[in-house]
């Protein structure tokens, strides 16, 4: 804003003179204030990108490599999962669709799709601070082949919170589990749950450390996998989109069972828009 004043004539008139430097305190402030609501929305953005009950839609790609199996010398595996989530009113709808690569016979590796999964989660607590949703899951038995999937159809439940502790810190949870109650009768029964508890620490700039990992529990045979990850990942933000991309090891702590992961390499790139 351009001042064009005669000082004198000002000087002359207190009223005037009162009156410009209200006009400049309120531009100064003004300034500040959309300095600190920049900086505000930069810091939800960063917050935003990491938070599953986001109210925007969402399209992630998420790989898991493991090196080493339980009880499997030599055998590896990948599961790369696409996964787009969708605001609908009060509910968040997320659908999953893995294709894994899995061990098979004569040290061979099966490749293709998985079962595919969705859940709709009702957000019932939904503030500045915590978002909290639960609802039905729902697994359809779509893999290409018997290693790849149940052959199955499964149900169950999905309950995820995201918590603000602070600007810098923000944490969270996930607990699924689903059962199976129809399908191929000569397949195994599955009933099965997961829990992931996840922190996000933001170091500025778009940059944060990360520990997201998956304990998964076979309540049907009693085999369990509980990880330790951290990692460290970036926000990136365009005018329609923000990009989060991250990579994060996660080191098993206690498992039981054959072909259970030692170690997995996870890492993925998240698309908000």
């Amino acid at each position: 804003m351009t001042y064009i004043f005669n000082i004198q004539k000002t000087v002359r008139r207190p009223g005037l003179l009162l009156v410009f430097f209200l006009v400049l305190l309120g531009n100064s402030y003004q300034a500040v204030a959309q300095e600190d609501t920049q900086s505000d929305a930069a810091t939800d953005a960063n917050v935003q990108a990491n938070n599953p009950l986001a109210s925007i839609k969402t399209f992630n790609l998420h790989n898991y490599y493991v090196p080493n199996l339980s009880g499997l010398p030599d055998a590896t595996s990948n599961t790369m999962w696409l996964r787009y989530a969708q605001p609908i009113g009060r509910f968040l709808v997320r659908g999953s669709l893995p294709i894994p690569t899995v061990p098979a016979a004569n040290q061979t590796n099966k490749t293709g799709l998985g079962d595919f999964n969705a859940f709709a989660a009702y957000l019932a607590v939904k503030n500045a601070k915590t978002t909290l949703g639960a609802g039905p899951l729902i697994a359809a038995p779509t893999a290409t082949d018997d290693a790849l999937g149940s052959g199955k159809w499964q149900g169950g439940l999905a309950v995820i919170i995201f918590q603000v502790v602070s600007p810098q810190l923000q944490i969270g949870g996930l607990i699924t589990w689903q059962a199976s109650f129809a399908g191929q009768s000569d397949r195994v029964n599955t009933n099965v749950m997961a829990l992931q508890a996840f922190a996000i620490w933001q170091l500025g700039g778009g940059t944060y450390l990360r520990s997201t990992g998956i304990s998964a529990f076979n309540l049907e045979n009693g085999n369990y996998n509980v990880p330790f990850g951290m990692g460290i990942g970036k926000v990136l933000k365009t005018e329609k989109l923000v990009f989060n991309i991250f990579a994060e090891p996660q080191f098993t702590v206690l498992h039981y069972g054959v072909g259970q992961p030692k170690l997995q390499l996870f890492f993925g790139l998240n698309t908000q828009f």
